[in-house]
């Protein structure tokens, strides 16, 4: 009777274990899968993105256009104004650049969704045992590693005499910055995919997203500081996140550079002969009189900036995921 007993418990001892390594290998199973299915669909953006050559050279130098001609005109209409004689206006301006790369590169890449679902190969990675959500996951941090790259190319520019030379200072200024575009580029990458997720049409998506970024890009202060506005503009820019993390990277970029130049006083318009005769107290007043436009480098605290853009880029994250998740097809 007593070994009829030990038999049966050790039965049961045996089939409990049996469970448990089941329960064990289905959960590992799932996880790898989730792992699994990220990683290819990261792998195949990336090398889609890497040997797309037009593409790549495309989003370089289209920065470089509006850093060089605009910010060229900007730099000669700032000193017009009395911004200053050696106002670096490009200097200030190369953060926002680097912030508009971010953003169109990583929203842009949410496309491949469409693309993929026209050709059939959305279909088929959503009817394989691999989570959706981890499929999503993978497309976000492939559109994000694009954009990464993206600025990490342009911040080579960084150590450039014209621009802010190569120094220690400037290297580990550009590190920082690596990991702090990332972050900026997830969130931005989110929007396209949530937004990818829910449309059919190729032609119809980029109607959409230039209706949507164009305000934020131009309320973000990439192209100009953000001062002296309208009541209801500084209020859109306090809500938007891409004015928090272009503040972000420029106040990192700008940290211990001055880019606001002399100001042309009105006593240098004077003639020479003429000056000389003024009395001291007129001279004076004419050098504290002359106007000048210090531009604003930091609005916000650094802190302040990481957090709101790593808030904003979390939310969008599981809103992408689950937006993605709710496709049929």
């Amino acid at each position: 009777m007593e070994n009829k007993m030990e038999a049966s418990r050790r039965e049961d001892e045996v089939e409990q274990v049996i469970e448990e390594s089941a329960e064990e290998y289905l959960r590992r199973t799932n996880l790898t899968r989730a792992f699994t299915g990220t990683y290819i669909v990261w792998l195949r953006d990336i090398k889609r993105f890497w040997r797309d050559t037009p593409r790549r050279v495309g989003a370089f130098v289209q920065p470089l256009i509006y850093l060089f001609l605009l910010g060229t005109g900007l730099q000669a209409a700032f000193k017009v104004f009395g911004g200053g004689s050696n106002t670096r206006y490009i200097q200030f301006m190369f953060p926002g650049i680097l912030g508009m790369t971010v953003l169109f590169t990583s929203v842009f890449s949410a496309i491949s969704i469409l693309w993929d679902r026209e050709f059939g190969f959305l279909k088929e990675v959503l009817v394989s045992p691999v989570p959706r959500s981890s499929v999503a996951f993978g497309k976000i941090m492939g559109g994000a590693s694009q954009a990464m790259i993206q600025g990490a190319i342009l911040l080579i520019l960084m150590f450039f005499p014209f621009m802010y030379g190569f120094s220690a200072s400037t290297f580990f200024k550009a590190v920082a910055l690596i990991p702090l575009t990332l972050l900026l580029a997830i969130g931005m990458t989110s929007i396209g995919v949530a937004i990818a997720s829910n449309m059919k049409s190729m032609e119809g998506f980029p109607m959409v997203m230039n209706f949507l970024l164009l305000p934020l890009f131009f309320l973000s202060g990439a192209m100009f500081p953000l001062q002296g506005l309208p009541g209801w503009m500084t209020f859109l820019t306090r809500i938007n996140p891409l004015a928090y993390g272009v503040d972000m990277l420029r106040g990192v970029t700008l940290r211990g550079v001055n880019v606001t130049g002399q100001a042309v006083t009105i006593l240098s318009k004077i003639p020479p002969q003429i000056a000389a005769k003024l009395p001291p107290e007129v001279k004076a007043a004419l050098t504290t009189a002359s106007p000048q436009m210090k531009l604003q480098t930091q609005r916000y605290p650094l802190w302040l900036d990481i957090t709101v853009v790593a808030g904003f880029s979390i939310v969008m994250l599981f809103i992408a995921i689950w937006q993605f998740s709710r496709q049929t097809r």
